[in-house]
């Protein structure tokens, strides 16, 4: 007996050394491996609850295009059909790009922590403390300032946008009362915990925003060029880069991608999930943008919404619904980093209660709400907000962190994620992410910063703030025809 019971011995001892040295990874692991017992007898767990690649995909592609859908032929308006379509792949692989570089620097930091037994059990990392363990305090005030307007105003615009939309169905109420009212219904994502609990949302978004891309691509088609219709985009200046920094803005949808990246099992698997996501997104907006310009043309330099210009259908309605539906998953998934930093600033993060945590989040909707009650005109604000914040934010701070991160040899040596295999040195990747740095800050903040201040500050002065129904009456004539 004795033998056994000595290798019986030893076999426990080397399994918990292992798991010593996995250290939070085995958390993961014995988490996911408690989905996988529950999720297919807990409907709870199936829907709620999810961790895997295909959630993460989901999660990028919903988030990434939902209102900006509908802007996105306003933007072709303004750039023509060349330039839409080159600045709109352009900007999709270089999202890609730093998408990576931000799943790089989280794994990066992870690691390092994880080496130091730090546990992640009840503790959401987010891209400010990224940059705070890699680079210090400066960058972290530099991460949060820019994530948190960021995210703030995508919520604040996504708020509008829906006031904007159920006006083309119900015009009994104005778009400031719509607003109050989609405000009272956003507040309710305060009792979503967070990513890992958008699995069945996300899956639903992507859905929506799939029946609208082609519904605008198809409906466009039927309807026909309008009369006398004229291409004659790009025009101005300041026209041009205002679209090409909404298009910058439409890529730019990875302000929560470390929150997405921390809510599964395997964050290491997320490398490339981005770009999947975006090849998709490709299928949606390229089709739906060119189609809506080809039909309607210049008309789109006076109706940024595209719903506003195709006939009142079924169809149309169906996609309004959804595409309301879609714009409050995305309010929650703007939102939720928000009420993450909130959290851990009260001291609130750790606490187990969703009732509790919801309370103490309510204070960040507010201020939302009353900024797009503020600025009802989504259209410019998505180029300001573009130019201005996901410019620094999702393009230029990420590629100058990876480049600071590694400038040491020792750091390089042991990096925990090498160069893809696309690009075999780090002198390449360099290169890259100083392109990148140098092309965003001069046309993304530079020209766009000025062409879309220019064009918000004109729409100011035209309508006013606190205005009660912005872009009201020009539909209505098409509605009636």
């Amino acid at each position: 007996m004795f033998p056994h019971q000595k290798q019986a011995e030893e076999a426990i001892v080397a399994s918990f050394s292992e798991t010593e040295q996995d250290g939070a990874n085995t958390e993961t692991a014995k988490e996911k491996a408690e989905e996988d017992d529950h999720s297919f007898f807990n409907v709870k767990n199936f829907l709620w609850h999810g961790g895997s690649a295909w959630d993460a995909w989901f999660s990028c592609a919903s988030n990434q295009v939902a209102q900006v859908l509908l802007t996105l032929p306003y933007s072709f308006s303004q750039l023509g059909f060349i330039s839409g379509i080159v600045f709109q792949i352009f900007y999709g692989l270089l999202g890609s790009w730093t998408a990576y570089l931000i799943s790089v620097l989280y794994i990066e930091y992870r690691s390092r922590k994880e080496k130091e037994n730090v546990s992640f059990k009840n503790h959401v990392i987010q891209w400010f403390e990224v940059l705070d363990g890699l680079l210090g305090p400066y960058w972290k005030a530099a991460g949060l300032a820019f994530n948190c307007t960021f995210l703030l105003f995508g919520s604040v615009i996504q708020l509008i946008a829906c006031a904007s939309n159920i006006y083309y169905i119900n015009d009994h109420l104005d778009k400031r009362t719509w607003t109050y009212i989609f405000g009272a219904c956003c507040a309710t994502t305060v009792f979503i915990p967070s990513f890992h609990n958008y699995r069945i949302w996300s899956f639903l978004g992507l859905g929506m925003t799939t029946y609208t891309a082609w519904y605008l691509t198809i409906a466009a088609v039927v309807h026909g060029q309008v009369e006398g219709v004229t291409h004659t985009g790009p025009k101005k200046l300041v026209l041009y880069f205002t679209g090409a920094t909404n298009i910058l803005y439409t890529f730019g949808g990875h302000a929560v991608t470390v929150e997405i990246m921390h809510a599964m099992w395997k964050p290491q698997k997320f490398k490339y999930i981005y770009l999947m996501a975006t090849m998709y997104v490709f299928t949606l907006t390229l089709p739906s943008a060119t189609a809506v310009y080809w039909a309607f043309g210049d008309q789109l330099l006076n109706h940024s919404n595209a719903f506003s210009l195709l006939p009142k259908t079924a169809w149309r309605d169906a996609a309004v619904i959804l595409m309301l539906i879609h714009q409050f998953i995305t309010f929650g998934f703007a939102c939720t980093p928000l009420y993450f930093v909130w959290e851990k600033v009260i001291g609130m993060h750790d606490t187990k209660s969703i009732c509790l945590r919801a309370l103490a989040r309510l204070p960040i909707v507010i201020p939302i709400w009353f900024l797009a009650i503020i600025f009802p005109f989504f259209g410019p604000i998505n180029s300001a907000v573009g130019a201005l914040l996901v410019s620094f934010t999702v393009y230029i701070i990420p590629a100058i962190a990876h480049m600071l991160t590694y400038r040491k040899a020792s750091a390089r040596q042991n990096a925990v994620e090498k160069p893809p295999r696309f690009m075999r040195s780090w002198t390449a990747m360099y290169v890259v992410n100083a392109f990148i740095v140098v092309w965003v800050f001069v046309v993304g903040f530079g020209f766009g910063g000025w062409a879309s201040m220019t064009n918000f500050v004109r729409q100011v002065d035209t309508f006013g703030l606190f205005a009660k129904c912005y872009q009201c009456k020009a539909p209505a004539p098409a509605q009636h025809h």
